[in-house]
C-alpha cells in the first residue's frame, strides 16, 4: 500500500487531468446525442462542462483513491453516465454507435492535445523533464519558471496516459462500456440482441476480470502493454 504522502503527491498532479478526461468524455456523449436528435442530456442539465454535474462519488473519487492505495499499479475511474435515449435518435443503430464512440474519441483528442501542450512547455524550458519525477534527495526547483511549468508538464504527461487508459478501457466490447455499445450497434440483429442482454451484468463481468486479472492478465494487458504503447507513440510522434 502506498503511503498517504505519496498518494497526496500523486493526486495533486492526477486529479485535474482525470476530472477533465471524465467530464469531456461524458460531454462528448451528450453533445453527439443532442446533435443526432436526442436532447435528453441537455434537458436534464448534463450537457455542461460543470464537473459537479458529472461526478460520481464512487467512480470519480473513491475508486481512483483506492487504486492509488492498492499495490499493482492498476488505475480505474468513471464519471456519472450521460443519459441517452436511443429511441429519440434519428437512426438509432447508427447514431448510438456514434454516441458511444464519441467518449473514447474525445479521450484520444485530449491525449494528443496534452502531448502537444507538453511539447510547448518543453520548448519553453527543455530541462523540465530532467526534474520529473522528483528523486529522493533531489531538491525541488526554486526558480519561478520551474515552479510554474513543472507542475503543468507533470499534469500534461499524466493527462496523456489517463486519457489513453480511459479510451482503451471504455472500448472493451462489453456493455455498458462504450465498446460494447458500439459492437451492439454494428452486429446483426440477433447477435446484437444477445450482446445487449449482457448489459445488466456488464460491470460485474468487468469487476470479475479485475479480480482474476493476476491469473488471466486481460486488464493488465490493456492498462500495461496497450496503453503504454499507445501513449508512447503519441508522445514520441508529438515530441520529436
Amino acid at each position: 500500500m502506498n503511503s498517504l504522502p505519496h498518494i497526496l503527491h500523486t493526486m495533486s498532479y492526477m486529479a485535474l487531468p482525470l476530472l477533465l478526461a471524465m467530464v469531456f468524455h461524458e460531454y462528448a456523449h451528450g453533445w453527439v446525442a443532442n446533435r443526432y436528435g436526442d436532447a435528453t442530456a441537455r434537458l436534464e442539465g448534463r450537457l455542461t462542462m460543470n464537473p459537479l454535474a458529472h461526478i460520481d462519488p464512487f467512480g470519480t473519487v473513491i475508486l481512483p483513491l483506492l487504486c492509488l492505495m492498492l499495490p499493482g499499479g492498476f488505475f480505474l475511474g468513471w464519471a456519472k453516465p450521460v443519459p441517452v435515449n436511443p429511441a429519440r435518435l434519428r437512426n438509432p443503430r447508427r447514431d448510438m454507435a456514434l454516441v458511444a464512440a464519441a467518449g473514447p474519441g474525445m479521450n484520444l483528442l485530449l491525449a494528443i492535445a496534452s502531448a502537444i501542450g507538453l511539447s510547448v512547455l518543453l520548448s519553453i524550458d527543455p530541462t523540465l523533464m530532467a526534474s520529473w519525477p522528483p528523486q529522493p534527495g533531489q531538491a525541488p526547483r526554486g526558480d519561478f519558471l520551474g515552479m510554474l511549468l513543472l507542475p503543468l508538464a507533470a499534469m500534461a504527461l499524466y493527462s496523456v496516459f489517463i486519457n489513453v487508459l480511459l479510451m482503451a478501457f471504455n472500448l472493451i466490447p462489453i456493455p455498458p462500456l462504450d465498446g460494447g455499445r458500439i459492437l451492439t450497434s454494428l452486429l446483426p440483429a440477433q447477435p446484437a440482441l444477445a450482446l445487449s442482454r449482457l448489459e445488466p451484468y456488464g460491470m460485474m463481468i468487468i469487476v470479475a476480470l479485475i479480480m482474476f486479472d493476476p491469473q488471466i492478465h486481460v486488464i493488465r494487458t490493456i492498462t500495461g502493454t496497450l496503453v503504454n504503447a499507445m501513449a508512447g507513440t503519441i508522445l514520441t510522434t508529438v515530441l520529436e
